[in-house]
């Protein structure tokens, strides 16, 4: 009975700890049904769709268009506010849907290249701070090379805080499984 009693615990233990996983990644598309289009209200749309969200790091990023209709790129500031590829970060993505995985905790801009899409309001600035929280008048974030790397290639940023949960959770995995074995 007691093997019982410890395969249960250590059961429960898996579980949690692959739900615990599952729940850390979250898929947001942006704009939700709208998409990544020219919005109607300009570019309060997806300032608005933004500013609902809560990004993590390893999250990832949606941009649902047509091919050969929208593209997606990640720009400096300075561009986005300009609505201008002068400082791109990487190259554009012209195949829909494009998707980019969070992966830091900085600022960063996407707009639409093709025309005047970004001046008519395809344009989207997320965020996401330090505790995985959004800040007060922001919006969430998300990441592809950050920086200001002409071209280059950015090293990965550093583990975020969850590997201590998972490595604790891995532990306590581990002892219930030499109890169940060894008792």
């Amino acid at each position: 009975m007691d093997k019982m009693l410890y395969m249960i615990v250590f059961s429960s233990l898996v579980i949690a700890n692959l739900v615990q996983d599952t729940a850390a990644q979250t898929v947001h598309v942006v704009g939700d049904n709208m998409g990544w289009i020219v919005p109607s209200n300009g570019e309060v749309a997806y300032t608005n769709w933004a500013a609902g969200k809560t990004f993590r790091v390893g999250d990832t990023l949606v941009f649902n268009f047509t091919t050969g209709r929208h593209d997606v790129l990640q720009v400096e500031e300075t561009s986005f506010d300009g609505c201008n590829s002068q400082n791109a970060i990487g190259t554009a993505i012209m195949t829909g849907p494009a998707n980019i995985t969070i992966n830091s905790t900085d600022d960063h801009y996407f707009i639409c290249t093709f025309g005047t899409h970004c001046l008519g309001g395809q344009k989207l600035e997320i965020s996401v701070s330090d505790d995985s929280t959004s800040t007060p008048g922001t919006n969430p974030s998300v990441d592809g090379p950050t920086g200001s790397v002409p071209g280059g290639v950015v090293p990965p940023p550093p583990p975020s805080s969850s590997t201590t949960t998972v490595l604790a959770s891995f532990v306590l995995s581990l002892s219930a499984i030499a109890l169940a074995i060894f008792h």
